[in-house]
């Protein structure tokens, strides 16, 4: 089950996350669920999928 919230956004934000998700044929939501996927992995927050072991784990590695 996904999690819900609320978010708000600049006017001018949002009309160039809509045009960007319009462009990549996505829902403005899964436009924005997109990018802040793609920017956890690349910050080294989150594994791919299917990558065995546990976030915590890797997460107490680094420390």
């Amino acid at each position: 089950m996904k999690k819900r919230f609320l978010l708000r956004l600049d006017p001018k934000l949002y009309d160039a996350l809509a045009k960007w998700a319009a462009d990549d044929l996505r829902s403005v939501n899964a436009q924005i669920e997109y990018l802040l996927a793609q920017a956890v992995r690349e910050a080294g927050r989150m594994r791919p999928e299917g990558e065995a072991g546990s976030q915590e784990k890797q997460h107490d590695e680094d420390i």
